[in-house]
């Protein structure tokens, strides 16, 4: 946790002498109990050191609140962004009376008093240092979060699915065999059972093929149920659904309703509809435990578990694997366009580090589009380089901003919602640890992030 920088060498304290006689070069000013000084996201206009009370430093981080340190008489607020004029990475207030000395240029501070350079920004320096490497953590821990919140919901809805699905197949089962022993009468020939047979292979063909909406089912099932009332089933409105989830229309059993007698007929309809059910719950078992296994084999080789950490890996692997893990986000609302380059060849790479990228690119790009959007992935070779892009039609990088978005700290979302890590540390992994290269274009309804990585790292 960012309370881990509470340590002398990044908060020391000021000789009393030299405390006297800062107060002659800064402005002194009184703060009552909960004073806000300065907030988390401003520009850091102002250099401050405490003479009386506490000053709380907090950070947002997500929806909590934490306390990064409380700096006492004679300790002083701020990062290099005091000097740089950057922005303010935490928020200042004062936790009862208290009394500081401000200093509005602190540039200027450091002019007048030399003295000043050796004892204030090996400190400030120290501290930008230390929260940049807490933070890198928390982002860390922040993204693996969002993929575990992710994974959790995408594997609750197979998992429920096939435990929903194994409870009914017993009673689904029990029920078809019940109805195996009245087919056994005289009342059916073999001519009636090769039609039901006929009947049931038609409907299992068009369950594997056939999707109907809400609708159409509700629509259909109407239908179903007044002619099967009308053959004197009385409890048609139970067995319709399954019958026009295979496909089965009233023109398909018009043999067997002339053919047979009313009560066959009824066993009849009940033993296909029980074949079905069964058959219909076998295959929801089946695709929920294929997507939980899916699941579970993405999040492994997104991860690239019990592997060196430089692998031959296949690209298109590790952004179809990054696709899946983020899939409860694009489920939703967005389309995604692969436009993946033929005969692109395994590279050697940080696999884990990588992938984080593409989720940072696409998660990034989620945003950009509110949820609702087109998200494209292109790639191809060019100048011994594989090229990734990650296209989104959202609002697109304001103008202003765009010469800042690598920053470290920087972000355009909201105090809490984002450490402006993301992009810089995606940047450090592809050019510092893969030697390549990422820069972006922007324009409103289209930006694009593009990564080269070349095919061979020295």
């Amino acid at each position: 946790m960012i309370d881990d920088l509470s340590k002398s060498v990044l908060f020391p304290v000021l000789e009393e002498e030299y405390l006297k006689n800062l107060e002659t070069c800064g402005t002194v000013l009184k703060l009552e109990p909960n004073q806000v000084l300065f907030r988390e996201g401003d520009t850091a206009r102002c250099f401050y050191v405490v003479l009386d009370g506490q000053i709380k430093i907090t950070k947002q981080l997500g929806a909590a609140e934490i306390v990064v340190t409380v700096h006492n008489r004679g300790e002083f607020t701020g990062d290099l962004s005091a000097l740089t004029g950057g922005i303010s990475q935490a928020s200042a207030s004062s936790v009862d009376a208290s009394r500081v000395i401000q200093f509005d240029d602190f540039k200027e501070l450091l002019k007048n008093c030399p003295r000043s350079i050796d004892l204030f920004v090996p400190t400030l320096a120290e501290r930008s240092k230390e929260l940049e490497i807490k933070l890198r953590q928390q982002e860390k821990l922040a993204a693996l979060g969002k993929l575990s919140a992710g994974l959790a919901h995408e594997l609750n809805n197979p998992a429920a699915a096939g435990k929903r699905a194994a409870k009914q197949l017993g009673s689904a089962i029990a029920s078809l065999q019940k109805n195996m022993l009245s087919l056994r009468g005289k009342q059916f020939s073999a001519h009636h059972r090769q039609l039901l047979r006929q009947l049931q292979q038609q409907a299992i063909d068009t369950i594997s093929r056939e999707s109907l909406s809400p609708l159409e089912q509700s629509d259909r099932e109407d239908i179903l149920t007044d002619w099967l009332e009308s053959k004197g089933l009385e409890d048609a409105w139970e067995l319709a659904p399954s019958l026009v989830g295979a496909g089965i229309e009233p023109a398909q059993l018009e043999t067997l309703a002339s053919e047979m007698e009313s009560q066959g007929f009824r066993e009849a309809i009940m033993w296909l509809e029980a074949t079905l059910t069964m058959n219909g719950l076998v295959n929801e078992v089946e695709q929920s435990t294929t997507r939980i296994s899916d699941l579970v084999g993405a999040i492994k080789n997104y991860s690239y578990m019990d592997r060196s950490a430089i692998q031959e890996i296949d690209l298109h692997e590790g952004l179809d694997n990054t696709l899946k893990i983020l899939h409860h986000k694009l489920k939703y609302g967005i389309t995604v366009n692969k436009q993946y380059g033929n005969n692109i060849p395994t590279i050697s790479v940080y696999g884990g580090e990588l992938n984080q990228v593409w989720t940072n690119l696409i998660d990034n790009a989620i945003d950009a589009m509110n949820g609702k959007g087109e998200l494209t992935i292109h790639t191809a070779i060019e100048n011994n380089c594989v090229l990734v892009e990650i296209i989104d039609n959202g609002t697109g990088i304001p103008v202003e901003i765009q010469s800042r978005i690598f920053e470290p700290f920087f972000t355009s979302k909201g105090v809490g919602k984002g450490s402006g890590l993301g992009l810089d540390i995606s940047r450090r992994i592809v050019v510092q640890q893969h030697k390549g290269s990422m820069n972006f274009q922007s324009q409103p309804g289209k930006t694009t992030f593009q990564v080269r990585i070349p095919l061979k790292i020295d």
